[in-house]
Parts: structure tokens; sequence; C-alpha cells
């Protein structure tokens, strides 16, 4: 787990880079050379005066006149707005703070970055397979806002609502701050397929394009970008299987990993297993950090939280978030204080889900690709894709533990949403498989 990149200071030398600072000099500067460029080209153009025979030839060839600076202003003036608020007001809000309130920079996630590898290398792949079959690969990057702002949005709103109590902050700019920062982790495969297909589906209305066909185009390009997208999960921490023994499938994260906090609030992780309806320890694990506290099998876990006393020390110089805590907790009456070096350096290891969802989109990614050849029905590689990836969500939903059961039932949503994608990816394979074999073009008539 490596949830940060790098993180970029808040400031240089004498300025903040954010907020108003060098970024937003830098982009005013950006614009002044862009209206003098423009200006420059404008009357450049004005004080040109063709003859007859250059007016001819001007004729001939139709080259346009270079837009005014009012005509720039006009066109790009709101990119220049937005980029500008952009730096000034929320780039300065997302930066992380020390524990005294103070930015100390811009976080790069780990998440953030392979999301972003894996748009890019399911973009490069979509536009090798749409030339294959002689479809522009201009159309690919048309289509690309259209599927990846439904998508994000989908995978954002999949993963807010059911975990909504999670997101509920003191005021609302709070809570759309703290629902808007996906790049942390906190995107569903499941929502963004179902944002990312809506928006695929009025592309192709709109530029007349059949949809079984360019489906099948893109659907392997899809799970390449699972896969890129999985190790971002790893990376960040999230995703991960239930506990297990050490192997080369499992694996063990770091503190203030999610899967760290979680065993630490359970017990499992300082050798105690605690009966959750009535907290009474049942097993102390011999030589684990419970028992060398002289905690024994009958007392009571009374409670336990994360202990501040570390913050006052703590480098001003990291984010609040990479300081170290140590663990309070009171067992029959009994208080005991773990700090940080006190504390295990890992989790206990659990199932690798992420590395197991990463390598099973791989092959997937393959399988649609080297099936592409054999198949002459418009519309079987999309709904085969989408079967077998249901298939394979469903299975590992049984290893993963970050997700409980949904209405009434031990099936996560994840699982429930596999079950009817894959009802109804058979019924769409049953009434494709009944028509003509494709034609060449994949745009319709």
């Amino acid at each position: 787990m490596h949830r940060t990149l790098f993180l970029i200071p808040h400031e240089i030398g004498p300025l903040p880079l954010f907020g108003i600072g060098w970024l937003l000099i830098l982009l005013g500067a950006g614009f002044f050379i862009r209206m003098v460029v423009a200006h420059r080209q404008w009357v450049a153009s004005q004080n040109t005066i063709p003859t007859s025979e250059s007016a001819g030839d001007q004729a001939k060839t139709s080259l346009p006149r270079p837009p005014s600076p009012a005509e720039v202003l006009k066109t790009e003036g709101w990119f220049w707005l937005l980029a500008g608020i952009v730096v000034a007001v929320f780039l300065p809000n997302a930066e992380l703070q020390n524990v005294d309130g103070q930015p100390v920079g811009l976080a790069v996630r780990s998440y953030g970055a392979f999301v972003v590898m894996g748009l890019f290398s399911a973009i490069g792949l979509a536009m090798y397979r749409a030339k294959q079959r002689g479809l522009p690969p201009e159309t690919i990057t048309s289509l690309i806002p259209w599927v990846f702002v439904p998508g994000i949005v989908g995978a954002r709103m999949f993963y807010v609502i059911q975990y909504r109590q999670d997101y509920i902050q003191d005021n609302f700019i709070d809570t759309l701050k703290r629902m808007a920062s996906f790049t942390e982790g906190g995107l569903v495969v499941y929502g963004s397929m179902i944002g990312g297909f809506l928006g695929y589906l009025i592309f192709s209305r709109i530029y007349r394009l059949s949809m079984l066909r360019m489906g099948d185009v893109l659907i392997p390009c899809l799970f390449l970008g699972v896969f890129l997208g999985r190790i971002g999960c790893l990376m960040n921490g999230c995703c991960y299987g239930g506990a297990c023994e050490p192997s080369a499938l499992s694996v063990q994260f770091p503190p203030n990993s999610p899967v760290y906090k979680e065993q630490l609030a359970s017990g499992s992780l300082l050798g105690m297993q605690i009966e959750p309806e009535t907290n009474r320890i049942d097993e102390v694990q011999p030589s684990s950090v419970a028992d060398t506290l002289g905690i024994t099998a009958g007392q009571t876990f009374e409670r336990g939280n994360f202990d501040p006393r570390t913050r006052e020390t703590a480098d001003r110089a990291i984010p609040e978030e990479d300081v170290p805590l140590g663990w309070g907790m009171q067992i029959s009456g009994r208080y005991f204080y773990l700090s940080p070096d006190d504390l295990p350096a890992k989790a206990n290891p659990v199932v690798a889900a992420q590395v197991i969802s990463s390598l099973t989109a791989l092959v997937l990614c393959i399988s649609l690709c080297v099936l592409d050849r054999f198949i002459a029905k418009d519309g079987v590689l999309l709904f085969s894709g989408f079967a077998g990836y249901a298939v394979i969500r469903f299975i590992l939903e049984i290893v993963r533990v970050d997700e409980g059961g949904q209405l009434g039932t031990s099936f996560s949503i994840s699982q429930w949403v596999s079950m009817v994608v894959f009802a109804l990816c058979l019924t769409a394979l049953a009434i494709v498989l009944r028509k003509k074999p494709n034609s060449d073009s994949l745009v319709t008539p």
C-alpha cells in the first residue's frame, strides 16, 4: 500500500503554489501571452493588403482569417476563467493539512493515478480496435467525455449511496467536498458501467453508430481499465479480502490503512477474539500483544479508540493523516495504552482481493480480444464480456469483507447487481444469437 505517490508542496519560496500564488501567476501569464499572440496575428492579417492576383490565390486556398482578441476572449475566455477558479479556490481546499490545520501540500494519490492510467490504456486499445474495423480513431476521442464523465459520476454515486452514512458532514459544503474526493478511492465498477453505458447510448444515437457493433469494440477495453484500476485499489488499501493465512495471495497492510484500523477495533490485531454481542473476550492468543498486557479470556472489552496524544509532538511538515496514533482501550475497568511503537507494524494477512480482481480483469480482456476473431454476430462479445464479469465479481465478493449483506441476505449489493446483470446478458445473448452475422460497417444507415 502506498496511498500517496508524492506531495506537491504548499509553497515555494515566498508564495504559495495554489490559491493566490505561483500557479495563478503562471496562468495569468499564459493568458496574457495568448492574447498578445492573438492580437499580433490579427493585426498582421489586417495590415496585409492583397493584390488582385494574391486575392485570387487567397480565395482559392480559402485560408481562415485569424480571430481577433475579442473573438479569442469570447471563445476561450470561459476556459481561462474556469482554470483560474480551480487554481484560486478549489485546489487550496484540496490540500492536506497538518495537525494544526495548516496546509502542507496537495497529494497526488496512487488510486487516482492508476485510474488515469487505466483510462488512457483503455482509450489506446479502443482506438486500435476501432481502426481495425475501419472506424476513424477520432470517433473514440469524441466518445471519451460521453463515457468517462457519466462513468465517474455513476461510480461515485453508487459508492456514496452505498456508504452514505460516512459522507454526511457538519454542513453542505463539507459534505459535497467529501463526496467529490473520488481520487482517494470510492469508485464502484458497476456504477461506472451503468453511467458509462447510459452516456454511450446517447452518443450512439447522436452519431448513428451501431450500439452492439461499437460495444463489441469497446468491451475488452473496459476490463483493461479495471485491471489497472484494481492496482490502484491495492495501493489505496481498499477492496480487501478476509483474514487468511500468509500465502502468495495474501497481503498485509500498514498502520492507518482501513483493514489495520478494522482489525485493531475488533481486537484481532492484538490477539483477542471478542464476542460481538456481549463484548466478552473469548480467547487470547499466546505471545500476542494482548497476552503480554496481561489480558485474559473472560474479561470484557468495554471500549477502544485511537489516542491523540502523539499529535502534540507530531511533525508539522507532514499531513495529519500520516501522523501515527496510539491505541487506548478499557478492559474490565482497566485502561491500557499502546504507543505507535507498541502496536504491530502491519495488519494481519488478508486475501489480496485487489490482485485477484486485477488479474481476472486482464484475463477477461485478453480472452475477449481472442474470442473476437471467432464471432460473427453483433453484441455477442459485448454481452459475453458483461456476463463473464458478473460471474467473476460474484465470486470475488465471497472473499471480500468490506461490503456487508443487503436486503436481509448475506449477498452484497455487488452480488445482487451481478445476478441481475448475468440474467439480462443471458437474455440478450439468446436474442442476438438468432440474428444474422454482422456487416463490416459500424455506422447505421
